[in-house]
């Protein structure tokens, strides 16, 4: 898959303070410094793939987007890895609900969550790992734990994780195994040897898809998924993993205690980065209360770009909360910043001229809002306060088109130019209003791109509906423009020649 990669910046990036990211391993920002010089490795956890996605997986991947970007603009080559839980009690227990297998129900799933995303203006992973695709990796992970004492198997087959042959365990959450130990039960039957035990390999069980295992038929317990394609990908010890915050504990804390106890290489991941809770109307977002919203629910009603904007206006860490009206907020601040670009364009198709008074003081003001700009960003990357100095840009960006508009004097050229990279340079990072500054063989490209992805579907729509003929016909349309179609047990994928 192409990496994708933010243009040039129209200043030099390596200006401004070090980046610097909070922890959640040392509950403090540290200055970032990569495992890899020059390199930067970021696993993200992705979805289990078994309903629409919400805004809370809209959330954490705005957030990791805006990490990605970053990285990227500050020159780092960047490995961006988000998996997709492709097999799980949930997935499991809808196919069966619907009758159809779980690799459809994952694939459904996984489809529409790379709509929404893409709407949403996130950049797709340069690897997107499925649980299903990395049995083996995972059976030589618990394997190597079992040798080393830190795992058994039971004799019904499942194996679990000893907890206390990790010394370590609870230093991403802040628990002790003991604290852990007071609250913990063990269900009648259960084959472990401590309640904190967790599972790397379940057994089967009558109507679940399986795999084989030393240990018998079976399949991957959800927290070991992460460490092996995460290690497959990024190597022992990489930069930044995380998610969401209600992931801490189990699971990143399992993941942590498995990898290391497994590769004896501490740490595992050297930044814990995870973004805050949901709540709605200053409720927790839940089902039971009525107030659970998907995104394909949120986009009926708002722009994406709104959407993304919204998110952003809040520091990833912080709690958000979700309203009607603080989206309309949203909605009516974008359109600020589409004024002042639209401003600027207007400006742009003037006749210029050379420095005046009025201009000269400006470029000053530019090297002052981008050097704001980038100190926000790189704090733990706080979006909220970067955004501040948009608006800053677009309030000089408006002073300035009026003061041309009302008098007679003609624009300075070159400062028009440098706002206009100034303004695309915060975009790009930010992610909204880029579509309007696309070159134009960009979005030939993503239009050429969009044509394809309908005719595979209206493909796939033929097949399903037995019209063998038309799904050939529009097999061939596509082979004859040098669209290779492969079909998978994943499902259908295409690429150009």
């Amino acid at each position: 898959m192409t990496k994708s990669a933010l243009p040039a910046p129209p200043f030099p990036a390596s200006k401004g303070a070090p980046m610097q990211f909070y922890n959640t391993m040392s509950r403090k920002k540290e200055t970032f410094t990569p495992v890899r010089k020059g390199l930067v490795g970021v696993y993200a956890c992705g979805i289990t793939a078994y309903a629409l996605s919400h805004i809370g997986h809209a959330r954490s991947a705005v957030a990791f987007d805006i990490l990605v970007r970053l990285l990227r603009y500050k020159g780092y080559e960047v490995t961006f890895v988000r998996n997709f839980t492709d097999v799980d009690d949930k997935i499991i227990k809808r196919a069966n609900d619907e009758g159809v297998s779980s690799t459809e129900i994952a694939e459904t799933y996984i489809k529409a969550y790379h709509e929404d995303m893409d709407r949403l203006g996130v950049i797709r992973a340069d690897i997107e790992p499925r649980a299903t695709e990395h049995i083996q990796e995972m059976l030589n992970l618990t394997e190597r734990l079992i040798a080393d004492g830190k795992a058994y198997a039971t004799p019904s087959g499942d194996v679990y994780f000893r907890v206390r042959s990790f010394p370590g365990y609870g230093k991403l959450s802040g628990r002790t195994p003991d604290d852990l130990r007071s609250g913990a039960r063990v269900v009648p039957g259960d084959e472990k040897e401590d309640p904190l035990d967790f599972a790397l390999w379940k057994s089967a069980k009558p109507g679940e898809p399986y795999w084989e295992s030393p240990w018998g038929n079976g399949r991957p317990g959800w927290h070991i998924e992460c460490s092996a394609m995460s290690m497959k990908y990024l190597g022992e010890s990489f930069d930044f993993h995380g998610g969401g915050s209600d992931l801490i504990f189990p699971h990143h804390e399992n993941e942590i205690a498995q990898s290391e106890g497994c590769t004896g290489v501490h740490p595992f991941v050297r930044y814990w980065l995870h973004n805050g809770f949901i709540t709605v109307n200053e409720e927790k977002m839940s089902k039971s209360l009525g107030n659970f919203f998907t995104v394909a629910d949120i986009l009926e009603h708002f722009e994406p770009e709104t959407l993304r904007f919204f998110i952003l206006s809040t520091h990833y860490r912080s709690p958000l909360d979700f309203s009607d009206e603080r989206l309309k907020e949203a909605q009516r601040s974008l359109a600020r910043l589409k004024t002042a670009q639209d401003n600027l364009k207007e400006l742009a198709q003037l006749i210029s001229s050379g420095p005046t008074e009025t201009s000269k003081a400006l470029y000053a003001k530019l090297e002052e809002l981008r050097s704001g700009f980038m100190e926000a960003m790189s704090d733990d990357f706080n979006t909220a306060l970067a955004i501040s100095f948009m608006f800053e840009l677009a309030k000089e960006i408006n002073i300035y088109h009026q003061h041309i508009s009302t008098g007679s004097e003609k624009p300075d050229g070159k400062l028009v130019e440098n706002m206009e990279k100034l303004f695309a340079e915060f975009c790009g990072i930010i992610g909204v209003l880029e579509t309007s500054a696309q070159p134009a063989a960009e979005k030939d490209a993503l239009l050429e791109d969009k044509l394809i992805e309908t005719v595979v579907s209206l493909r796939q729509e033929a097949r399903a509906a037995k019209n063998y003929a038309q799904a050939d016909a529009l097999r061939n349309a596509l082979t004859g423009l040098g669209i290779v179609l492969e079909d998978t047990p994943q499902g259908v994928r295409w690429k150009k020649q």
